[in-house]
């Protein structure tokens, strides 16, 4: 089996365009794949620079193999099953600056770069007050890129020309003016000049994103099938599903630049992402959270096996079709295309899916990802949508912490929370239970009991639940 290196793979030389804070398996089946596409559909001509920052060394397989992977796209897409193994060549270098921090400043120095993308978890996006000085290595990812940033202006003596568009792929919302943020804290905690502050908010452009793929990672369980197919050793192979979604928001000169879209990937250009943002969190997050407990209870554990299940599938796509689209206002094509999508990718075939891991923090997710579409449903139609409120009463069920069989629910979730439920449940009676559950206002931000007619179904869908 030969090494996967460029003395083995023809390549094309292209000027680095863009730096990219981190290497994980996300970055490397969304990001790198869709670069790599643009490249050799002709529509972009940029390769990336990797930064790491969260080890102390640059990945030495990302050296060992000259920055080059294969990405498996593995699904189902239009009903038809997808099988595909695309190398990847976008990625030019990685580096680290916990070892040569000289050089990573000097990587501002390049006159080619023009985009810097991150995903360096939730919680990268944070502003460290202990992040006091810029010549040495700053611990948190805003200060390592305020630094860069710094010495780019400097390298280049402020040129307007030189600054640099911020596409952030961390799964929080306003990941763009977050992250402009923090770098402006950082230019007045470390005093520099007015100038630089200036140059930052004129000439650099910070865009708030939305990103979605599921992307499973190293494919053990058939990575010997994948080499003798390939021909070559990969320790980075990375599997993905067919189905990616990019939004971005940002002005016109963005799309101009980066035109990732015109390569056949679905990357859209938005002045205004809230839209996206809560088709994905009412459709496909929501989907999930309605489904799993009232899944779980009715002895399934994945999430392929809930969709092929004639009972729950039928009951997700009520969910979806029925209840949560009616409760959005976008329009009905757009909503249903997503739905349909989501569906597929909740029967991918090559993803093993375990319901108990989505129901980590049920409670806070069924808030924010599905109450919305129940309360929106009863504000336009009068009357409670009736899959929505067996899920509620299905998640409530579910969090006794055992199955209608008796056997224990593994529940992760707060402390208090699982303690207010084990007390709740105690009480003499189920219609007690569910009465003292819906009244705590920290788990659904009201008293549910006040809703006319809401806790009256709750009851009944948890008895029937119960007694079934």
């Amino acid at each position: 089996m030969k090494q996967l290196s460029k003395s083995e793979i023809n390549t094309t030389e292209r000027p680095v365009k863009i730096l990219q804070y981190g290497n994980g398996n996300f970055l490397r089946g969304f990001t790198d794949f869709m670069v790599d596409e643009a490249n050799e559909k002709g529509v972009f001509d940029g390769n990336i620079q990797v930064v790491q920052v969260h080890s102390p060394v640059a990945d030495p397989k990302m050296i060992a193999q000259d920055c080059l992977f294969h990405v498996v796209i593995r699904g189902l897409k239009d009903g038809k099953k997808v099988d595909e193994v695309k190398l990847i060549t976008s990625i030019s270098g990685i580096s680290n600056p916990n070892e040569d921090y000289k050089s990573y400043l000097q990587l501002g120095e390049n006159p080619d770069l023009r985009f810097v993308i991150s995903n360096t978890t939730e919680a990268g996006i944070q502003f460290d007050p202990s992040d006091v000085d810029p010549s040495r290595i700053p611990d948190s990812f805003p200060a390592k890129v305020a630094a860069l940033l710094y010495h780019r202006f400097e390298h280049f003596k402020g040129d307007p020309n030189k600054g640099l568009i911020f596409i952030p792929c961390e799964l929080i919302e306003n990941n763009g003016g977050s992250l402009k943020e923090c770098i402006d804290r950082y230019a007045t905690l470390w005093k520099l000049p007015n100038d630089f502050t200036e140059w930052l908010f004129s000439s650099c452009i910070f865009c708030n994103t939305l990103v979605d793929r599921i992307v499973p990672g190293f494919p053990k369980d058939a990575i010997k099938e994948l080499q003798d197919k390939t021909g070559f050793e990969d320790q980075l192979t990375v599997m993905a599903e067919p189905f990616h979604l990019w939004v971005i928001e940002g002005p016109d000169q963005v799309k101009q630049e980066f035109p990732l879209h015109l390569a056949g990937l679905d990357v859209k250009f938005v002045k205004d992402l809230t839209p996206y943002r809560t088709r994905k969190v009412r459709i496909l997050n929501g989907g999930h959270t309605s489904m799993v407990p009232f899944a779980y209870l009715s002895g399934i554990r994945t999430v392929r096996e809930a969709v092929e299940d004639p009972v729950m599938g039928q009951f997700m796509k009520e969910v979806i079709f029925n209840e949560i689209i009616p409760s959005l206002d976008m329009p009905q094509e757009e909503l249903e295309q997503f739905a349909n999508d989501v569906l597929e990718r909740f029967a991918n075939p090559f993803i093993h899916h375990e319901l108990i891991s989505i129901a980590l923090n049920s409670i806070s997710k069924f808030k924010v990802r599905v109450l919305p579409s129940l309360l929106e449903y009863y504000n336009k139609h009068k009357t409670w949508p009736p899959m929505l409120v067996k899920s509620l009463a299905a998640l409530l069920v579910f969090y006794r912490g055992k199955t209608l069989d008796g056997e224990t629910i593994p529940l992760k979730d707060d402390p208090s929370i699982l303690e207010s439920f084990k007390s709740a449940w105690e009480l003499p009676s189920t219609e007690q239970a569910i009465a003292k559950l819906l009244s705590y206002e920290d788990f659904w931000g009201q008293n549910l009991n006040e809703l006319k007619g809401l806790p009256e179904l709750v009851i009944q869908e948890s008895e029937a639940l119960l007694t079934s």
